[in-house]
């Protein structure tokens, strides 16, 4: 893993009122799956904070971000900050940006939950020793 600044946002809290209104906002079968998915990223740890940052709910290892779920009109984004860096085995993460990288949700019976919810797990440790060493 490349040594790179980390990432910070401010006012991340140990729930966010806005998420839980976002997740309202967001109904139907893409907006369960965001739920989903973020339900899962929230019990990565207790160390786990969230946001809304550029519209879209933020999960933080403290003030450190490691993913994200979106909706679109005909997909969910679950996101990774770090994506970049890491392992995908049954290639799930698109994208070409330097570090984010995202798995692309058209259905949940079309999505291999196993490997996302590794991707997650991932994440959440990628993030925690980023700010752990550095």
């Amino acid at each position: 893993m490349a040594r790179t600044e980390i990432l910070r946002f401010n006012g991340a809290l140990e729930r966010d009122p806005a998420i839980d209104a976002w997740m309202k906002a967001h109904s139907g079968e893409l907006g369960s799956i965001a739920h989903q998915w973020f339900q899962v990223m929230r019990k990565c740890g207790d160390e786990v904070r969230e946001l809304l940052h550029d519209g879209c709910p933020v999960a933080c290892l403290g003030d450190a971000p490691f993913g994200y779920v979106n909706v679109f009109t005909l997909h969910v984004n679950v996101g990774f900050f770090h994506g970049a860096s890491l392992p995908d085995p049954a290639h799930l993460l698109q994208g070409s940006g330097k570090f984010m990288r995202h798995v692309k949700i058209i259905s949940a019976a079309a999505t291999n939950a196993a490997a996302l919810s590794r991707l997650i797990e991932a994440a959440y440790e990628d993030i925690k020793t980023r700010v752990e060493h550095g």
